[in-house]
Protein backbone atom coordinates (compact mmCIF):
# COMPACT_ATOMS: atom_id res chain seq x y z
CA UNK A 1 0.00 0.00 0.00
CA UNK A 2 1.65 3.34 -1.00
CA UNK A 3 1.41 6.32 1.23
CA UNK A 4 -1.35 8.19 -0.72
CA UNK A 5 -3.44 5.27 0.17
CA UNK A 6 -2.07 5.22 3.92
CA UNK A 7 -2.52 9.22 4.48
CA UNK A 8 -6.10 9.14 2.76
CA UNK A 9 -7.24 6.03 4.90
CA UNK A 10 -6.28 8.22 7.65
CA UNK A 11 -8.29 11.15 6.92
CA UNK A 12 -11.35 8.74 6.55
CA UNK A 13 -11.14 7.37 9.84
CA UNK A 14 -10.49 11.14 11.66
CA UNK A 15 -13.14 12.06 10.16
CA UNK A 16 -15.47 9.47 10.93
CA UNK A 17 -14.47 10.08 14.29
CA UNK A 18 -14.87 13.64 14.19
CA UNK A 19 -18.45 13.23 13.26
CA UNK A 20 -19.20 10.98 16.34
CA UNK A 21 -21.33 12.57 19.08
CA UNK A 22 -19.27 13.79 21.88
CA UNK A 23 -19.74 11.54 24.85
CA UNK A 24 -20.95 13.95 27.39
CA UNK A 25 -18.97 13.09 31.17
CA UNK A 26 -21.22 11.35 33.41
CA UNK A 27 -21.07 13.63 36.24
CA UNK A 28 -22.78 11.26 39.00
CA UNK A 29 -18.76 9.74 38.73
CA UNK A 30 -17.41 12.78 39.55
CA UNK A 31 -14.45 13.06 41.79
CA UNK A 32 -14.62 14.20 45.40
CA UNK A 33 -12.28 17.43 43.97
CA UNK A 34 -15.25 18.42 41.93
CA UNK A 35 -18.01 17.59 44.36
CA UNK A 36 -19.47 19.88 46.81
CA UNK A 37 -20.89 18.24 50.12
CA UNK A 38 -23.93 20.03 51.97
CA UNK A 39 -25.47 18.93 55.07
CA UNK A 40 -29.75 18.78 55.05
CA UNK A 41 -30.78 21.24 57.10
CA UNK A 42 -34.15 19.72 58.20
CA UNK A 43 -32.74 16.18 58.51
CA UNK A 44 -34.21 12.87 57.21
CA UNK A 45 -35.95 13.34 54.20
CA UNK A 46 -39.47 11.02 54.93
CA UNK A 47 -41.20 11.77 50.79
CA UNK A 48 -37.97 12.19 49.09
CA UNK A 49 -40.31 12.13 45.87
CA UNK A 50 -42.25 15.09 47.03
CA UNK A 51 -41.24 17.29 44.50
CA UNK A 52 -43.88 19.73 44.37
CA UNK A 53 -43.41 23.21 46.23
CA UNK A 54 -46.46 24.06 47.04
CA UNK A 55 -47.40 20.57 48.90
CA UNK A 56 -47.64 20.28 52.78
CA UNK A 57 -45.16 17.93 53.93
CA UNK A 58 -42.69 19.60 50.36
CA UNK A 59 -39.10 20.01 51.62
CA UNK A 60 -36.48 22.24 48.92
CA UNK A 61 -33.70 22.29 51.70
CA UNK A 62 -31.79 19.11 50.26
CA UNK A 63 -30.93 21.25 47.29
CA UNK A 64 -34.69 21.47 45.56
CA UNK A 65 -33.90 25.43 45.59
CA UNK A 66 -30.17 25.77 46.01
CA UNK A 67 -29.64 24.34 42.79
CA UNK A 68 -32.52 24.05 40.51
CA UNK A 69 -35.53 26.27 41.38
CA UNK A 70 -34.12 29.49 40.64
CA UNK A 71 -35.74 32.76 42.07
CA UNK A 72 -36.87 36.00 40.41
CA UNK A 73 -34.89 38.27 42.98
CA UNK A 74 -32.54 38.05 45.97
CA UNK A 75 -32.21 40.33 48.76
CA UNK A 76 -28.00 40.41 49.58
CA UNK A 77 -27.98 41.25 53.46
CA UNK A 78 -24.62 42.07 53.11
CA UNK A 79 -24.46 44.27 49.95
CA UNK A 80 -28.64 45.49 51.16
CA UNK A 81 -28.72 44.58 47.40
CA UNK A 82 -31.95 43.22 45.37
CA UNK A 83 -30.00 41.19 42.69
CA UNK A 84 -31.86 40.25 39.74
CA UNK A 85 -31.89 36.93 38.75
CA UNK A 86 -34.61 35.38 36.67
CA UNK A 87 -36.57 38.99 36.52
CA UNK A 88 -34.86 42.02 35.28
CA UNK A 89 -37.54 44.43 37.05
CA UNK A 90 -40.19 44.46 39.05
CA UNK A 91 -41.79 47.99 39.65
CA UNK A 92 -45.32 49.59 40.52
CA UNK A 93 -47.06 52.19 39.70
CA UNK A 94 -47.88 55.24 41.98
CA UNK A 95 -50.57 53.38 44.05
CA UNK A 96 -48.38 50.36 44.14
CA UNK A 97 -51.50 47.92 43.10
CA UNK A 98 -50.29 47.64 40.05
CA UNK A 99 -46.62 46.07 39.20
CA UNK A 100 -44.87 44.90 36.21
CA UNK A 101 -42.37 42.22 35.96
CA UNK A 102 -40.06 42.07 33.61
CA UNK A 103 -38.13 38.77 32.45
CA UNK A 104 -35.09 38.24 32.01
CA UNK A 105 -34.41 37.05 27.69
CA UNK A 106 -32.74 33.81 26.97
CA UNK A 107 -34.28 32.13 29.91
CA UNK A 108 -34.80 28.38 29.53
CA UNK A 109 -36.25 25.08 31.77
CA UNK A 110 -33.45 22.30 31.88
CA UNK A 111 -36.00 20.34 29.07
CA UNK A 112 -35.28 22.85 26.56
CA UNK A 113 -38.32 24.63 26.89
CA UNK A 114 -38.86 28.13 27.11
CA UNK A 115 -39.19 29.80 30.57
CA UNK A 116 -41.66 33.25 30.04
CA UNK A 117 -44.50 34.91 31.24
CA UNK A 118 -47.05 32.10 30.52
CA UNK A 119 -45.43 30.20 32.78
CA UNK A 120 -45.61 33.16 35.95
CA UNK A 121 -49.18 33.49 34.87
CA UNK A 122 -50.08 29.72 35.23
CA UNK A 123 -48.35 29.22 38.01
CA UNK A 124 -50.08 32.23 39.83
CA UNK A 125 -53.45 31.39 39.04
CA UNK A 126 -52.66 27.90 39.63
CA UNK A 127 -52.28 29.43 43.36
CA UNK A 128 -54.97 31.34 43.27
CA UNK A 129 -57.23 28.93 42.64
CA UNK A 130 -56.59 26.17 44.62
CA UNK A 131 -56.92 27.30 48.31
CA UNK A 132 -54.71 24.22 50.06
CA UNK A 133 -51.57 25.21 47.81
CA UNK A 134 -48.83 26.28 50.80
CA UNK A 135 -45.79 27.23 50.49
CA UNK A 136 -46.20 31.33 49.27
CA UNK A 137 -49.12 30.33 47.74
CA UNK A 138 -51.30 31.94 50.47
CA UNK A 139 -49.29 35.39 50.12
CA UNK A 140 -49.83 35.07 46.61
CA UNK A 141 -54.23 34.76 47.59
CA UNK A 142 -54.01 37.58 49.91
CA UNK A 143 -52.45 39.82 47.46
CA UNK A 144 -53.31 38.95 43.76
CA UNK A 145 -56.45 40.42 42.19
CA UNK A 146 -55.27 39.01 38.35
CA UNK A 147 -51.86 38.31 36.55
CA UNK A 148 -51.52 39.20 32.97
CA UNK A 149 -49.55 38.30 30.07
CA UNK A 150 -48.29 41.83 28.49
CA UNK A 151 -45.83 39.45 26.14
CA UNK A 152 -43.52 36.60 26.89
CA UNK A 153 -41.15 39.11 28.91
CA UNK A 154 -43.56 40.78 30.67
CA UNK A 155 -46.14 40.78 33.30
CA UNK A 156 -48.87 42.88 34.79
CA UNK A 157 -49.78 41.75 38.35
CA UNK A 158 -52.98 43.67 39.62
CA UNK A 159 -53.47 43.66 43.52
CA UNK A 160 -56.39 43.71 45.69
CA UNK A 161 -55.27 46.92 47.39
CA UNK A 162 -51.56 48.57 47.60
CA UNK A 163 -48.71 46.91 48.49
CA UNK A 164 -45.14 48.47 48.91
CA UNK A 165 -43.33 45.12 50.19
CA UNK A 166 -45.13 42.93 46.83
CA UNK A 167 -41.69 42.47 45.57
CA UNK A 168 -39.78 41.85 48.77
CA UNK A 169 -42.59 39.43 50.45
CA UNK A 170 -43.37 37.37 46.95
CA UNK A 171 -41.03 37.09 44.71
CA UNK A 172 -37.16 38.34 46.33
CA UNK A 173 -35.56 35.57 48.45
CA UNK A 174 -35.79 37.70 51.48
CA UNK A 175 -35.82 34.50 54.24
CA UNK A 176 -35.32 30.67 52.97
CA UNK A 177 -37.26 31.16 49.85
CA UNK A 178 -39.57 32.68 47.42
CA UNK A 179 -42.85 31.73 45.56
CA UNK A 180 -42.02 29.15 42.74
CA UNK A 181 -42.97 29.52 39.50
CA UNK A 182 -42.92 26.34 37.84
CA UNK A 183 -43.21 24.73 33.69
CA UNK A 184 -47.01 25.27 32.39
CA UNK A 185 -45.84 22.82 29.74
CA UNK A 186 -45.62 20.12 32.09
CA UNK A 187 -48.46 21.80 35.35
CA UNK A 188 -50.50 22.09 32.67
CA UNK A 189 -52.45 18.70 33.16
CA UNK A 190 -51.59 18.14 36.35
CA UNK A 191 -53.75 17.97 39.77
CA UNK A 192 -51.67 20.47 41.37
CA UNK A 193 -52.80 18.95 45.06
CA UNK A 194 -51.64 15.75 43.88
CA UNK A 195 -49.10 15.83 41.78
CA UNK A 196 -45.69 14.79 43.10
CA UNK A 197 -43.31 16.39 39.84
CA UNK A 198 -40.57 13.34 39.92
CA UNK A 199 -40.40 10.98 37.82
CA UNK A 200 -36.94 10.28 36.79
CA UNK A 201 -37.53 8.93 33.28
CA UNK A 202 -39.33 11.98 32.32
CA UNK A 203 -36.78 14.16 33.90
CA UNK A 204 -38.90 15.38 36.54
CA UNK A 205 -38.50 17.89 38.53
CA UNK A 206 -37.59 20.23 35.58
CA UNK A 207 -36.46 23.60 36.75
CA UNK A 208 -34.50 26.53 35.22
CA UNK A 209 -31.31 25.98 37.41
CA UNK A 210 -27.69 25.00 36.69
CA UNK A 211 -28.39 20.90 38.01
CA UNK A 212 -30.66 18.76 37.71
CA UNK A 213 -31.70 15.80 39.88
CA UNK A 214 -29.89 12.57 39.62
CA UNK A 215 -30.85 10.14 42.43
CA UNK A 216 -32.87 10.38 45.75
CA UNK A 217 -33.19 8.44 48.99
CA UNK A 218 -34.12 9.78 52.62
CA UNK A 219 -30.87 10.56 53.12
CA UNK A 220 -28.75 11.82 50.38
CA UNK A 221 -29.94 13.94 47.20
CA UNK A 222 -27.42 14.21 44.07
CA UNK A 223 -27.48 16.77 41.34
CA UNK A 224 -25.29 17.41 38.49
CA UNK A 225 -24.42 20.07 36.25
CA UNK A 226 -26.25 21.02 33.07
CA UNK A 227 -23.81 22.12 30.60
CA UNK A 228 -26.23 23.24 28.21
CA UNK A 229 -27.78 25.62 31.30
CA UNK A 230 -29.41 28.65 30.05
CA UNK A 231 -27.08 31.06 32.00
CA UNK A 232 -23.95 30.42 30.51
CA UNK A 233 -25.89 30.32 26.34
CA UNK A 234 -27.41 33.89 27.87
CA UNK A 235 -24.00 35.49 29.28
CA UNK A 236 -25.69 35.50 32.42
CA UNK A 237 -23.18 34.04 34.40
CA UNK A 238 -20.65 31.17 33.72
CA UNK A 239 -21.18 27.53 34.44
CA UNK A 240 -20.51 27.18 38.38
CA UNK A 241 -17.29 24.70 39.08
CA UNK A 242 -18.54 21.89 41.03
CA UNK A 243 -19.78 19.16 38.58
CA UNK A 244 -21.77 17.38 41.34
CA UNK A 245 -23.31 18.77 43.88
CA UNK A 246 -24.83 16.27 47.10
CA UNK A 247 -26.84 17.46 50.30
CA UNK A 248 -26.67 14.42 52.94
CA UNK A 249 -28.76 13.43 56.14
CA UNK A 250 -25.30 12.24 58.53
CA UNK A 251 -27.40 12.02 61.57
CA UNK A 252 -27.15 13.11 64.88
CA UNK A 253 -24.70 16.30 65.54
CA UNK A 254 -21.56 14.03 66.32
CA UNK A 255 -21.79 12.24 63.34
CA UNK A 256 -22.11 15.05 60.96
CA UNK A 257 -19.27 16.75 62.72
CA UNK A 258 -16.80 13.61 62.55
CA UNK A 259 -17.91 13.78 58.57
CA UNK A 260 -16.92 16.99 58.10
CA UNK A 261 -13.81 16.86 60.65
CA UNK A 262 -12.57 14.11 57.97
CA UNK A 263 -12.92 16.21 54.98
CA UNK A 264 -16.97 14.63 53.58
CA UNK A 265 -18.34 17.40 54.26
CA UNK A 266 -18.06 20.98 53.06
CA UNK A 267 -21.12 22.59 54.60
CA UNK A 268 -22.29 22.37 57.93
CA UNK A 269 -25.91 23.58 59.56
CA UNK A 270 -26.00 24.89 62.88
CA UNK A 271 -23.45 23.73 65.84
CA UNK A 272 -22.70 24.47 69.09
CA UNK A 273 -19.14 25.96 70.10
CA UNK A 274 -17.93 23.21 71.39
CA UNK A 275 -18.35 21.02 68.08
CA UNK A 276 -17.19 23.86 66.15
CA UNK A 277 -14.09 24.10 68.15
CA UNK A 278 -13.45 20.02 68.31
CA UNK A 279 -14.23 19.69 64.29
CA UNK A 280 -11.44 23.21 63.85
CA UNK A 281 -8.95 21.02 66.11
CA UNK A 282 -9.23 17.98 63.76
CA UNK A 283 -9.48 19.75 60.79
CA UNK A 284 -7.58 23.00 60.27
CA UNK A 285 -9.09 23.82 57.15
CA UNK A 286 -12.71 24.76 58.87
CA UNK A 287 -14.06 28.02 58.85
CA UNK A 288 -16.99 30.26 59.81
CA UNK A 289 -18.43 33.65 59.28
CA UNK A 290 -16.31 34.99 61.85
CA UNK A 291 -12.72 34.43 62.46
CA UNK A 292 -13.02 34.60 66.17
CA UNK A 293 -15.74 34.39 68.71
CA UNK A 294 -18.62 34.45 68.12
CA UNK A 295 -17.95 33.10 65.19
CA UNK A 296 -21.82 32.73 64.02
CA UNK A 297 -23.66 34.94 61.89
CA UNK A 298 -26.97 36.61 63.23
CA UNK A 299 -29.69 34.63 61.34
CA UNK A 300 -33.01 36.50 60.86
CA UNK A 301 -35.45 34.29 62.69
CA UNK A 302 -35.07 35.07 66.61
CA UNK A 303 -35.90 31.90 68.76
CA UNK A 304 -39.71 32.20 70.29
CA UNK A 305 -41.18 30.06 72.61
CA UNK A 306 -44.74 29.32 71.47
CA UNK A 307 -48.15 28.93 72.75
CA UNK A 308 -51.25 27.01 71.50
CA UNK A 309 -53.64 30.25 72.49
CA UNK A 310 -56.90 27.93 71.84
CA UNK A 311 -55.27 25.15 74.75
CA UNK A 312 -55.84 26.13 78.14
CA UNK A 313 -54.73 26.99 80.61
CA UNK A 314 -52.24 28.91 78.20
CA UNK A 315 -55.23 30.25 76.25
CA UNK A 316 -55.34 32.86 79.62
CA UNK A 317 -52.19 35.80 78.70
CA UNK A 318 -52.02 35.53 82.42
CA UNK A 319 -50.60 32.14 82.38
CA UNK A 320 -48.45 33.25 79.67
CA UNK A 321 -46.73 35.80 81.18
CA UNK A 322 -46.58 33.46 84.16
CA UNK A 323 -44.58 31.26 82.47
CA UNK A 324 -42.12 34.47 80.70
CA UNK A 325 -41.40 35.27 84.62
CA UNK A 326 -39.98 31.61 84.54
CA UNK A 327 -37.55 32.41 81.70
CA UNK A 328 -34.31 32.81 82.57
CA UNK A 329 -32.49 34.23 79.39
CA UNK A 330 -29.27 34.67 80.64
CA UNK A 331 -29.20 31.19 81.76
CA UNK A 332 -30.11 29.58 78.46
CA UNK A 333 -27.33 32.26 76.31
CA UNK A 334 -24.85 30.97 79.00
CA UNK A 335 -25.42 26.48 78.66
CA UNK A 336 -27.50 26.32 75.34
CA UNK A 337 -25.59 28.73 73.28
CA UNK A 338 -22.26 28.82 75.16
CA UNK A 339 -22.35 32.21 75.12
CA UNK A 340 -22.31 32.56 71.53
CA UNK A 341 -25.56 34.77 71.46
CA UNK A 342 -27.71 37.27 73.04
CA UNK A 343 -31.02 36.85 74.94
CA UNK A 344 -34.17 38.64 73.03
CA UNK A 345 -36.17 41.84 73.69
CA UNK A 346 -38.64 41.08 70.68
CA UNK A 347 -39.93 38.60 68.10
CA UNK A 348 -37.87 40.97 65.54
CA UNK A 349 -34.04 39.75 64.64
CA UNK A 350 -31.84 42.33 66.27
CA UNK A 351 -30.97 43.99 63.20
CA UNK A 352 -30.45 47.86 62.94
CA UNK A 353 -33.97 48.79 61.11
CA UNK A 354 -35.94 47.20 63.45
CA UNK A 355 -34.26 47.99 66.68
CA UNK A 356 -35.25 51.31 66.64
CA UNK A 357 -38.72 50.25 67.13
CA UNK A 358 -37.74 48.09 69.87
CA UNK A 359 -36.11 50.99 71.10
CA UNK A 360 -39.44 52.96 71.37
CA UNK A 361 -40.81 50.06 73.81
CA UNK A 362 -39.60 51.38 77.24
CA UNK A 363 -41.52 52.93 79.42
CA UNK A 364 -44.17 50.54 78.18
CA UNK A 365 -45.08 48.26 81.50
CA UNK A 366 -45.10 45.12 79.88
CA UNK A 367 -42.13 45.49 78.14
CA UNK A 368 -40.17 46.87 81.21
CA UNK A 369 -41.03 43.60 82.98
CA UNK A 370 -40.15 41.35 79.93
CA UNK A 371 -36.52 39.76 80.93
CA UNK A 372 -37.48 39.89 85.15
CA UNK A 373 -37.20 36.21 86.24
CA UNK A 374 -39.38 36.31 89.40
CA UNK A 375 -40.44 32.52 89.99
CA UNK A 376 -42.35 33.72 93.18
CA UNK A 377 -44.77 35.98 91.04
CA UNK A 378 -45.12 33.51 88.63
CA UNK A 379 -46.16 31.36 91.23
CA UNK A 380 -48.74 34.02 92.55
CA UNK A 381 -50.38 33.84 89.58
CA UNK A 382 -50.88 29.85 89.10
CA UNK A 383 -52.37 30.16 92.69
CA UNK A 384 -54.50 33.52 91.82
CA UNK A 385 -55.99 31.03 88.95
CA UNK A 386 -56.95 27.40 91.81
CA UNK A 387 -53.93 26.30 91.18
CA UNK A 388 -52.46 24.39 94.40
CA UNK A 389 -49.11 23.00 95.10
CA UNK A 390 -49.13 19.03 96.30
CA UNK A 391 -45.51 17.92 96.13
CA UNK A 392 -43.64 18.99 93.31
CA UNK A 393 -46.19 20.24 91.65
CA UNK A 394 -49.26 22.68 90.81
CA UNK A 395 -52.99 21.11 90.75
CA UNK A 396 -56.49 22.07 89.99
CA UNK A 397 -59.65 19.99 90.21
CA UNK A 398 -57.08 17.01 90.30
CA UNK A 399 -55.35 18.09 87.47
CA UNK A 400 -51.66 18.12 87.50
CA UNK A 401 -50.40 21.62 85.55
CA UNK A 402 -48.45 20.05 82.73
CA UNK A 403 -46.64 21.17 79.60
CA UNK A 404 -45.50 19.52 76.58
CA UNK A 405 -43.10 21.53 74.14
CA UNK A 406 -42.28 20.26 71.14
CA UNK A 407 -38.94 21.00 68.76
CA UNK A 408 -37.92 19.66 65.41
CA UNK A 409 -35.91 15.81 65.73
CA UNK A 410 -33.20 17.48 63.36
CA UNK A 411 -32.73 21.38 65.59
CA UNK A 412 -30.67 20.87 68.23
CA UNK A 413 -30.21 24.39 68.66
CA UNK A 414 -33.63 24.32 69.87
CA UNK A 415 -34.04 21.10 71.66
CA UNK A 416 -30.96 22.71 73.72
CA UNK A 417 -33.20 25.71 74.49
CA UNK A 418 -36.04 23.84 75.60
CA UNK A 419 -34.07 21.31 77.72
CA UNK A 420 -33.45 24.60 79.52
CA UNK A 421 -37.08 25.47 79.92
CA UNK A 422 -37.87 22.21 80.78
CA UNK A 423 -35.70 22.82 83.77
CA UNK A 424 -36.63 26.20 84.69
CA UNK A 425 -40.73 24.86 84.32
CA UNK A 426 -40.28 21.81 86.63
CA UNK A 427 -38.57 23.60 89.07
CA UNK A 428 -41.26 25.94 89.25
CA UNK A 429 -44.09 23.51 89.63
CA UNK A 430 -45.07 22.74 86.09
CA UNK A 431 -44.58 19.08 85.10
CA UNK A 432 -42.95 20.08 81.59
CA UNK A 433 -41.80 17.56 79.09
CA UNK A 434 -39.66 18.17 75.80
CA UNK A 435 -40.64 16.34 72.95
CA UNK A 436 -38.66 15.50 69.96
CA UNK A 437 -40.81 15.05 67.43
CA UNK A 438 -40.45 14.09 63.31
CA UNK A 439 -40.34 17.25 60.85
CA UNK A 440 -43.59 16.26 58.82
CA UNK A 441 -45.21 15.19 62.27
CA UNK A 442 -43.78 18.76 63.98
CA UNK A 443 -44.95 20.85 61.15
CA UNK A 444 -48.58 19.42 60.58
CA UNK A 445 -48.88 19.52 64.24
CA UNK A 446 -47.95 23.56 63.59
CA UNK A 447 -50.47 23.81 61.00
CA UNK A 448 -53.19 21.78 62.24
CA UNK A 449 -53.09 23.67 65.79
CA UNK A 450 -52.61 20.19 67.41
CA UNK A 451 -49.80 21.39 69.99
CA UNK A 452 -49.50 22.74 73.13
CA UNK A 453 -46.39 24.44 73.25
CA UNK A 454 -43.00 24.58 70.71
CA UNK A 455 -39.58 26.16 70.77
CA UNK A 456 -39.55 27.55 67.37
CA UNK A 457 -38.36 30.43 65.25
CA UNK A 458 -42.07 31.20 63.39
CA UNK A 459 -42.43 34.81 64.17
CA UNK A 460 -40.09 35.03 61.13
CA UNK A 461 -40.34 37.77 58.56
CA UNK A 462 -39.05 41.28 59.14
CA UNK A 463 -35.40 42.22 58.06
CA UNK A 464 -35.49 45.77 57.16
CA UNK A 465 -39.31 47.06 58.15
CA UNK A 466 -41.71 46.04 61.04
CA UNK A 467 -44.58 44.84 59.33
CA UNK A 468 -44.03 40.93 58.22
CA UNK A 469 -42.98 39.86 61.68
CA UNK A 470 -46.35 41.03 63.17
CA UNK A 471 -48.23 40.00 60.23
CA UNK A 472 -47.67 36.78 61.17
CA UNK A 473 -50.00 36.95 64.22
CA UNK A 474 -52.66 38.66 62.60
CA UNK A 475 -56.32 37.68 63.40
CA UNK A 476 -57.14 37.26 59.10
CA UNK A 477 -55.06 34.24 59.00
CA UNK A 478 -57.22 32.63 61.84
CA UNK A 479 -58.33 28.92 61.32
CA UNK A 480 -60.24 26.82 63.64
CA UNK A 481 -57.89 24.19 64.92
CA UNK A 482 -57.70 20.59 63.28
CA UNK A 483 -57.88 23.46 60.10
CA UNK A 484 -54.51 24.14 58.01
CA UNK A 485 -53.24 27.54 58.94
CA UNK A 486 -51.14 29.18 56.48
CA UNK A 487 -49.73 31.83 59.27
CA UNK A 488 -51.22 32.75 62.97
CA UNK A 489 -51.02 28.88 63.80
CA UNK A 490 -50.04 30.24 67.58
CA UNK A 491 -54.07 30.97 67.00
CA UNK A 492 -53.81 34.15 68.61
CA UNK A 493 -57.21 36.44 68.28
CA UNK A 494 -56.53 40.46 69.30
CA UNK A 495 -58.13 42.29 66.84
CA UNK A 496 -56.62 46.04 68.44
CA UNK A 497 -53.32 43.85 67.30
CA UNK A 498 -54.53 42.83 64.15
CA UNK A 499 -55.96 46.36 62.83
CA UNK A 500 -52.47 48.31 63.79
CA UNK A 501 -51.06 45.58 61.42
CA UNK A 502 -53.17 46.03 58.37
CA UNK A 503 -53.05 49.59 58.36
CA UNK A 504 -48.89 49.18 58.72
CA UNK A 505 -49.28 46.74 56.01
CA UNK A 506 -50.80 49.28 53.10
CA UNK A 507 -48.35 52.42 54.23
CA UNK A 508 -45.03 53.04 51.54
CA UNK A 509 -41.96 51.84 53.30
CA UNK A 510 -40.59 54.76 55.86
CA UNK A 511 -43.65 56.07 56.12
CA UNK A 512 -43.60 58.43 59.42
CA UNK A 513 -47.16 57.03 60.42
CA UNK A 514 -45.82 53.70 60.58
CA UNK A 515 -44.06 53.85 64.22
CA UNK A 516 -47.23 55.17 66.30
CA UNK A 517 -48.98 51.69 64.89
CA UNK A 518 -45.72 49.29 65.44
CA UNK A 519 -45.80 50.93 69.07
CA UNK A 520 -49.98 50.08 69.21
CA UNK A 521 -49.10 46.47 67.55
CA UNK A 522 -45.90 45.86 69.81
CA UNK A 523 -47.80 47.01 73.12
CA UNK A 524 -50.62 44.23 72.59
CA UNK A 525 -48.42 41.39 71.94
CA UNK A 526 -46.22 42.28 75.12
CA UNK A 527 -49.75 42.31 76.74
CA UNK A 528 -50.46 39.17 75.73
CA UNK A 529 -47.53 36.96 74.79
CA UNK A 530 -49.12 34.84 72.14
CA UNK A 531 -45.11 33.83 71.70
CA UNK A 532 -42.39 34.62 74.32
CA UNK A 533 -39.00 36.27 72.77
CA UNK A 534 -36.10 34.23 73.66
CA UNK A 535 -32.52 34.44 71.99
CA UNK A 536 -31.59 35.81 68.79
CA UNK A 537 -30.60 33.21 66.43
CA UNK A 538 -26.72 33.07 66.21
CA UNK A 539 -25.81 30.42 63.13
CA UNK A 540 -22.28 28.95 63.67
CA UNK A 541 -21.78 27.50 60.23
CA UNK A 542 -18.97 26.17 58.92
CA UNK A 543 -17.44 25.77 55.16
CA UNK A 544 -14.81 23.22 54.99
CA UNK A 545 -12.06 24.84 53.13
CA UNK A 546 -9.82 21.72 51.93
CA UNK A 547 -11.88 21.16 48.29
CA UNK A 548 -13.60 24.27 48.03
CA UNK A 549 -12.76 27.90 48.68
CA UNK A 550 -14.37 31.64 48.63
CA UNK A 551 -16.97 30.72 51.10
CA UNK A 552 -19.28 33.03 52.57
CA UNK A 553 -17.20 34.73 55.45
CA UNK A 554 -17.57 38.31 57.50
CA UNK A 555 -14.29 39.25 55.92
CA UNK A 556 -15.27 37.98 52.21
CA UNK A 557 -18.88 39.16 52.66
CA UNK A 558 -20.60 38.86 49.07
CA UNK A 559 -23.67 37.29 50.77
CA UNK A 560 -24.94 36.12 53.84
CA UNK A 561 -23.83 32.68 54.81
CA UNK A 562 -27.38 30.72 54.87
CA UNK A 563 -26.62 27.46 52.81
CA UNK A 564 -30.12 26.14 53.62
CA UNK A 565 -31.45 29.56 51.67
CA UNK A 566 -32.37 29.77 47.76
CA UNK A 567 -29.96 31.88 47.52
CA UNK A 568 -27.59 29.69 48.04
CA UNK A 569 -27.10 29.74 44.28
CA UNK A 570 -24.78 32.92 44.93
CA UNK A 571 -22.67 30.96 46.70
CA UNK A 572 -22.20 27.97 44.61
CA UNK A 573 -21.48 30.31 41.62
CA UNK A 574 -18.75 31.59 43.69
CA UNK A 575 -16.74 28.56 44.77
CA UNK A 576 -13.89 28.12 43.47
CA UNK A 577 -11.74 24.49 43.77
CA UNK A 578 -9.19 24.32 46.09
CA UNK A 579 -6.42 21.86 44.15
Amino acid sequence: MNKKCIVLGMVVVLSFLLSLPVMAEDYTKAERKDTVIFDIDGGRVVTPDNWNPFLPGRRLDHGGHQAMVEPLFILNYESGEMEPWLGVSLTSNDAMDEWTLTLREGVMWSDGEAFNADDIVFTIEMALNNQELTGHAPGVRTWVKEAKKVDDLTVLFMLNKPNPRFKLDIFAVKIWGSFQIVPEHIWKDQDPLTFKFYDAEKGWPVYTGPYTLASINETEFVFVRNDDWWGAKAGFKPLPKPKKLVWIWGGPEETRAALMADGNLDSLMDVTLGTFQAIKARNPNVVAWYSKLPYAWLDPCSRTFEFNCTMAPWDDPEMRWAVNKLIDRDRIVKIAYEGTTLASKSPYPAYPPLNRFVDMMPGNEDFDKLWEVDVEGAQKIFESKGYVKKGDYYEKDGKQLVMAIETHEAFIEKQRIADQLVEMFQAAGINATHRKIAGATWNENFDHGKFETRMGWQNCGSINEPWKTLDTMSSRWLKPVGERANDNRWRWDNQVFSDAVDKIGVLPLGDPAIDDLVVTALAEYYKELPTIPVTQAKKLIPFDTTYWTNWPTAENNYLHSTTWWQSTHIIIHNLEPAQ
